[in-house]
């Protein structure tokens, strides 16, 4: 079938994008489901950082591409057995496809699945191949096992996770990354315990998901830094106790004075080797430093061991928030229908395809924090 797609063909277009058009809305085959896989109508589609870090080189993937993988849509067509599926369910996408039996997935760590990375990496799907061509013919790739900037994807069935009808499909949407990538890891990877004080640095859509997870978690205090003073003040409105601008110089002081000496667990998600180093910094003695930033490969951080073992701290990354799609992204949309995860208040645009140079210009700039596109 013919759709309409956003399709990346180089890395490293100059700014601004609404200029450049890094991203080239074209009309593509799209091949159908082969076993194991799914047609899926795509409904809502979220810009993410990790599309734009593939935009400007920083995760150098596959060329051509179609970006996208925070989305949410509805089942038209299964592929050959897949029985567990019907036509018409609702479904929100994991961007780590699950193949189930390598060492990670059966020890309960999915988001390490290496079927899946490795497919991601090559930007296939998880049963190898992909299933998109250009008019001339050409293979053209998929993000994240997803390809969530069309009108329709084939993907995975390891791919999806079904969840509820009676939630919207952008609401859905936020669920495939910001709010399993941000709440999972002050819930799965740091493990808050009620009563523990949190940093957060960086505030996009991530940082702001892992805001709304401390809180619904029972932090005592969650303190936010950022450079953004209009996401410092959103983040206030949204239930942050304290808000620091790391660009002041006496930042790191205020911090540690807010807490005693450091925050039981900091929560890195500005993909900064600087924001990291800050986070580790204002960490306290016996604490734990969670990272789901993603700098350039290139970056390094340097800190001294001798601090890491005389204070007992923890430096840990998390991917995928740590989760496990089926349990906990029905979880998570359990905890926004009861009202104490309210991800909806992270929607600051929505857009239509053909507006999402625009969208990632605006993303760049620190201007958003979730758009949506609908379909």
């Amino acid at each position: 079938m013919k759709i309409r797609a956003a399709v990346l063909h180089d890395m490293g277009a100059s700014r601004p994008y609404h200029e450049s058009k890094p991203l080239t809305i074209e009309e593509v085959d799209l091949a159908g489901p082969e076993a194991g896989e799914i047609l899926v109508k795509i409904h809502a589609a979220g810009l993410c950082h990790s599309d734009l870090s593939v935009m400007d080189g920083n995760r150098p993937r596959q060329m051509p591409m179609v970006l996208g993988h925070e989305a949410a849509g509805e089942v038209v067509e299964l592929g050959p057995g897949v029985t567990d599926l019907v036509v018409g369910d609702h479904i929100v996408f994991s961007f780590v496809p699950i193949c189930g039996h390598c060492m990670p997935c059966m020890t309960a760590r999915p988001a390490l699945c290496e079927n899946g990375m490795a497919a991601n990496n090559s930007g296939v799907l998880l049963g190898g191949g992909t299933r998109l061509t250009n008019k001339e013919n050409a293979k053209v790739h998929h993000h994240m096992g997803v390809s969530g900037f069309a009108e329709y994807t084939v993907v995975s069935r390891q791919s999806v996770v079904r969840v509820v009808k009676d939630l919207p499909f952008d609401i859905a949407a936020l669920f495939g990354c910001a709010v399993m990538t941000g709440v999972g890891a002050v819930i799965n990877t740091a493990r808050l315990s009620m009563g523990e004080s949190v940093l957060i640095t960086g505030m996009g859509g991530v940082g702001f998901a892992a805001l709304l997870g401390a809180l619904a978690g029972g932090a005592s205090k969650v303190i936010v830094a950022d450079v953004n003073k209009e996401k410092l003040a959103k983040a206030l409105e949204l239930g942050a106790h304290e808000a620091i601008d790391t660009s002041e110089p006496n930042a790191l002081e205020k911090t540690r004075d807010l807490t005693n000496g450091g925050v039981d667990i900091g929560l890195e998600f500005a993909g900064v080797v600087a924001a990291l180093e800050f986070t580790y910094n204002a960490t306290a003695r016996g604490g734990k430093t969670v990272t789901a930033g993603l700098p350039h490969p290139s970056k390094k951080m340097e800190f001294a061991p001798v601090k890491l073992v005389a204070e007992e701290r923890t430096l840990q990354g998390s991917y995928l928030g740590s989760c496990i799609p089926a349990r906990d992204i029905p979880a998570y949309i359990a905890l926004y229908q009861s009202g104490r995860l309210p991800v909806d208040k992270l929607m600051t645009h929505k857009l239509v395809l053909d507006q999402v140079n625009e969208g990632f210009e605006r993303l760049a700039k620190g201007e958003a924090i979730r758009q949506i596109i609908t379909f």
